[in-house]
């Protein structure tokens, strides 16, 4: 199916099944309503475009559910993998019904980070110099986040400014794996504003992520 054919089916029935939900989504035209709605669907119909558009089978589905600026459910989805990450608020994040925890490593050396090649550059890091850390890369951000709650992955992170909807569902998903999630500063995410644009996201067990951050410049 198309990529447009996913957007629409997605819209159709989950503002079907709640009218009274906001909708904050890549590709739909925004609409200022939502941030007058308590609850909105935030939704990336596809996370990884290129590599639906090449055949591959890194790409994803992701659907959250933000209330007052706080998600509170999720799920990642990436059919060609039959894979499903899911998390409730409280309720622990699992993947494929099997509960997951997030990495428990702390030292640089012995952490695999997912991060894009601009992300390593030494200017970007305290002392002038990207950490120890292996890097490794995957093409959806959701899926990295979904990587790092079952801790195939110790962290990943993004410096650039990262729309709502690549993050929003793998943000709970990590937190409710244990780990923590976070802009690139270590401050809290909050979901659906006005620009829907996070300031980078460092996620990760709560120890790499606690050294990555006092890392970064």
């Amino acid at each position: 199916a198309s990529d447009v054919y996913k957007r629409q089916m997605l819209y159709r029935t989950l503002l079907g099944a709640r009218p009274d939900y906001g909708w904050l989504s890549e590709e739909t035209e925004d609409n200022a309503n939502r941030l007058t709605q308590s609850r909105v669907f935030i939704v990336d119909p596809i996370d990884g475009t290129r590599s639906f558009a090449e055949g591959a089978d890194t790409w994803a589905h992701a659907l959250a559910v933000a209330e007052e600026g706080e998600i509170t459910a999720a799920v990642i989805y990436l059919p060609m993998r039959d894979r499903l990450y899911s998390a409730a608020r409280g309720a622990g994040a699992w993947l494929n019904g099997t509960p997951i925890r997030a990495s428990e490593i702390g030292l640089f050396e012995q952490a695999t980070v997912l991060a894009a090649k601009p992300a390593l550059a030494g200017a970007l890091w305290r002392s002038g110099v990207c950490p120890a850390f292996k890097p490794a890369y995957r093409p959806s951000l959701a899926y990295r986040l979904g990587l790092v709650a079952q801790s195939r992955f110790d962290a990943m992170l993004t410096l650039r400014p990262s729309w709502e909807w690549d993050i929003a569902a793998g943000a709970l998903i990590v937190a409710e794996a244990g780990g923590l999630c976070t802009d690139r500063t270590g401050a809290p995410l909050r979901f659906n504003n006005a620009d829907p644009r996070l300031n980078g996201v460092v996620a990760g067990g709560s120890a790499i992520h606690a050294a990555l951050i006092d890392a970064l410049d």
